[in-house]
């Protein structure tokens, strides 16, 4: 038998998580690991594939375990919606960089996509509507973490969460404006 492997998708996230995700560099990531950077690029080929394995376990951990139902989709949205925020803001860097533009794990972010959209279709809404109501709740969770996190002067008005997500859902699912005359 040989030795156990040292790397593993679990050790790798686990390592990157302790860090602080605005600066942490591969080798960093190596040392920490206990393995030479050589052996961290096989697993990932760089920052992008780092992101891509903490995005699929970030993604396992916010998504709700039950299934949202047509009387209970608002208290699974807002369930889902805590989860990232208790999750995203405990990861130094990880709210602000999923809130910043960049190329999104597809096939994690494709889960939680699927799962809220699905969501926004058990209150009748289009398959459009609940699409535009998956971009109005994701854009807007996202990025009331990432402004947080990035530490932007929100002001001494700056919405509660609690208060913004509210809001948010009382507006949800996403209906054809009237047109303005």
């Amino acid at each position: 038998m040989g030795r156990p492997a040292k790397l593993s998708r679990d050790a790798i996230v686990a390592a990157a998580l302790e860090s602080d995700l605005r600066t942490v560099t591969m080798r960093d990531l190596a040392a920490r690991l206990g393995v030479s950077h050589s052996a961290l690029y096989r697993w990932v080929a760089d920052r992008d594939g780092l992101f891509d394995l903490i995005s699929e376990v970030m993604v396992e951990r916010i998504l709700p375990t039950t299934e949202p139902t047509p009387e209970t989709w608002r208290e699974w949205l807002a369930d889902l919606a805590w989860k990232m925020h208790d999750e995203f803001l405990a990861v130094p860097g990880y709210a602000a960089h999923v809130a910043a533009p960049h190329r999104h794990n597809p096939a994690s972010f494709a889960r939680l996509h699927d799962k809220v959209v699905h969501a926004f279709t058990l209150t009748g809404a289009s398959p459009q509507m609940a699409q535009q109501s998956w971009l109005a709740f994701g854009l807007g969770v996202v990025q009331w973490l990432g402004a947080q996190q990035a530490g932007h002067d929100l002001g001494p008005e700056a919405p509660r969460f609690d208060l913004f997500l509210d809001v948010l859902l009382r507006g949800l699912p996403a209906r054809e404006p009237t047109p303005r005359s």
